[in-house]
């Protein structure tokens, strides 16, 4: 069991450039086919300062600087024994290509289901830009499976 001693606890910081190629890149692996992820030109005369980033992209963040790998390991779950059970964004404001973003994580519940076959680690998450202002909210859900 998830010692509930975690729930409070909050992850490092994670601090990510928002690159072009890596956002393009991200866009055909989702099938986006709306330009404002993939053409510069189109997203300026749409109005904003550069490419836009597609909406999933902000939780993988965390993944590229083993954030949730430690955290995994500090609770001692094996990788083996979780799934991705929710996602959920709520967005203030756009993001675009060149800026840097910092997410902020904690641990905001953990729970259980099936007589504890079942553990429910809930993650909450703010993501700021490089201006400090908070474009995005998420919330992501895993399932220990025991």
């Amino acid at each position: 069991m998830i010692d509930k001693k975690w729930i409070g606890h909050e992850l490092a910081a994670t601090t990510m450039l928002l690159e072009r190629g890596r956002l393009r890149a991200f866009a055909r692996a989702i099938g986006e086919t709306d330009p404002l992820y993939t053409d510069v030109a189109a997203a300026r005369a749409a109005g904003h300062a550069d490419l836009l980033v597609p909406p999933t992209f902000l939780f993988g963040a965390e993944l590229d600087a083993g954030t949730l790998d430690v955290m995994l390991a500090d609770l001692d779950i094996p990788i083996a024994k979780i799934l991705h059970g929710e996602q959920h964004f709520d967005y203030h404001k756009s993001v675009c290509a060149g800026e840097t973003v910092t997410v902020k994580s904690r641990i905001a519940d953990i729970f259980d289901k099936k007589n504890g076959a079942l553990e429910f680690l809930v993650k909450t998450s703010q993501i700021h830009n490089d201006k400090a202002e908070l474009v995005a909210e998420s919330r992501t859900v895993l399932v220990v499976r025991h």
